[in-house]
């Protein structure tokens, strides 16, 4: 069973930086495509960025030019620099995973728990 176990959350003022990370953890399987995810109370989660293993990249309009993201597939990490940040990036960011296994079929999605990040003006 994969685990996706994040970090780097936390408070930080307008204009400000954080790095978060989102490790994999489990065998035998191999992430495809890697993503952050964010909510706030009341509304949808949204994408914020994903990647690919081979790195091609998307990135939410209202982060594009501030936030980049990136993936270590030999330690089936994922990684989100947050710069530039603003009141509005506060939310609860989720990591999300979309992996396949070696020895069984089909594809699979998973979650972390959430790090809150919080932007202070």
């Amino acid at each position: 069973q994969v685990q996706l176990v994040e970090s780097g959350g936390g408070l930080v003022q307008a204009g400000g930086s954080l790095r978060l990370s989102c490790a994999a953890s489990g065998s035998d399987f191999r992430a495809n495509t890697m993503a952050w995810y964010r909510q706030v109370p009341g509304k949808q989660r949204e994408l914020v960025a994903d990647i690919t293993r081979s790195g091609s990249t998307n990135y939410a309009d209202s982060v594009k030019g501030r936030f980049t993201i990136s993936i270590d597939n030999a330690k089936n990490t994922v990684y989100l620099q947050m710069n530039s940040l603003k009141p509005e990036d506060t939310a609860v960011y989720y990591c999300n995973a979309h992996l396949e296994y070696y020895h069984r079929l089909g594809s699979y999605d998973y979650w972390g728990q959430g790090t809150q990040v919080t932007v202070s003006s």
